[in-house]
């Protein structure tokens, strides 16, 4: 029988990048100060979104303010983080790749904590 050695060289391939991937330094964290000219230096719809999502304790926290108990806010918490990605989904969709100004990035973080955490009785727009 013959040696594999194209599976063997695809093994130790793929081996080679997950190590490398590894070790690679993780991408800077976004931070508020990223947001402030957003005309001069546009970012990411993602980086939008993610921050909205990194928020879904505190969006739920403030949803269930009137409910005042911790169960309704575990719940709210475990719908939202079920709805990241059809939620995702839909404001990748509906929003241009790059954030050029206040109003989009407004309008991205808003359409994203509505559709994570909605509320009944209020009124969208």
């Amino acid at each position: 029988m013959k040696f594999p050695i194209v599976t063997v060289t695809l093994v130790v391939a793929a081996l080679g990048y997950v190590f490398w991937n590894q070790t690679q330094p993780d991408a800077t964290p976004v931070g508020a100060a990223d947001f402030a000219n957003l005309a001069a230096n546009p970012v990411d719809r993602s980086a939008v979104v993610d921050l909205a999502i990194s928020r879904i304790s505190d969006l739920c926290e403030e949803a269930t303010a009137r409910a005042g108990s911790n169960e309704a806010q575990a719940d709210c918490v475990a719908l939202a983080e079920s709805r990241t990605s059809s939620c995702r989904r839909a404001v990748y969709d509906r929003f241009p790749d790059k954030v050029r100004s206040d109003a989009v990035f407004r309008d991205v973080s808003i359409t994203t904590m509505n559709c994570l955490v909605r509320e009944s009785g209020v009124v969208q727009p």
